[in-house]
């Protein structure tokens, strides 16, 4: 894998957000370039088609899953465009849009989505017998914890997406 070198123009969280180069909260959120140069190099990183133990498509729908857990539509819409740019299972991309895991034949996708699940909305679930349950379905241990950063990565995302979105409607009032 490369690292690219930052493109303020192809920030996702930019993007995600609305934000309008020069506009005074895009030029306040890069006052520290460096944090938002270091989010999409982790955007980049996690989402490198050459990213070894979880396909591409299977960190999209991880995302897409985590996104629709957290109700954030927007940015889940983002992680969807993505999927079905790929040939991604429809029955997967189904469940990871609105279903729940355990639609899915035991496997791969399901144990990731069940451990996204327990991530994002009961953490204290996150715990070893959940991330067992990973190298159970095939899951080798540098692919969980490429899985674990993915779903931590995603998380912060979120969160740096609805605070930026906030700071423009209480900007507009």
């Amino acid at each position: 894998m490369s690292t690219p070198i930052y493109d303020i123009d192809h920030d996702v969280i930019d993007q995600l957000a609305g934000l309008q180069a020069g506009s005074p909260l895009h030029t306040l959120r890069h006052q520290r370039d460096k944090v938002a140069a270091a989010s999409q190099g982790s955007y980049d990183t996690l989402f490198d088609p050459a990213l070894e133990g979880i396909g591409l498509d299977e960190r999209l729908l991880v995302a897409l899953y985590a996104c629709r857990l957290a109700g954030a539509t927007e940015v889940a819409a983002h992680y969807r465009t993505r999927a079905q740019a790929l040939p991604v299972d429809a029955a997967q991309l189904a469940v990871a849009d609105g279903g729940e895991p355990e639609q899915l034949a035991p496997g791969r996708l399901r144990a990731m989505l069940v451990f996204t699940r327990a991530l994002t909305q009961r953490p204290v679930e996150g715990d070893r017998a959940a991330i067992e349950k990973l190298p159970a379905a095939g899951i080798s241990t540098p692919a969980v914890v490429a899985l674990s950063q993915l779903i931590a990565f995603i998380s912060y995302q979120l969160r740096v997406v609805a605070g930026l979105k906030a700071m423009q409607a209480a900007a507009a009032h």
